[in-house]
């Protein structure tokens, strides 16, 4: 499921929606083009009002991550990055050089302990 709603949390539901939402856009598990739940849908599958559900899309249409067009629904129009995808292309690009150089596992981690510490 795309949002789960903690009843126990002081956070406001609209909130942890848009919280959600975002989380999966920085994780991306949402990409730039995917459609979100209709507001309907998405309400009745968590129990809550359709009105929190779209506060939650107004929040992050507010902050330009997503669209929300009547009658088409809600679209990710940006990607939150937190520089985790850079890291990810660096990682992968390191490891293609590693391996080029005959470095096995070990090696290539004991590098990466070396300049982190």
């Amino acid at each position: 499921m795309l949002v789960e709603i903690d009843a126990a949390s002081t956070e406001k539901l609209g909130d942890q929606v848009a919280a959600q939402i975002r989380g999966h856009l920085v994780s991306g598990r949402l990409r730039v083009g995917d459609r979100l739940p209709a507001a309907r849908e998405l309400a009745g599958s968590l129990h809550i009002s359709v009105h929190t559900v779209l506060s939650g899309y107004q929040t992050l249409a507010a902050e330009g991550l997503i669209e929300l067009r009547r009658g088409r629904g809600a679209m990710v129009v940006r990607e939150l990055d937190d520089g985790h995808s850079k890291l990810e292309a660096l990682a992968r690009e390191f490891t293609t050089l590693a391996r080029s150089l005959g470095t096995d596992r070990d090696r290539a981690l004991a590098l990466i302990v070396r300049h982190w510490n």
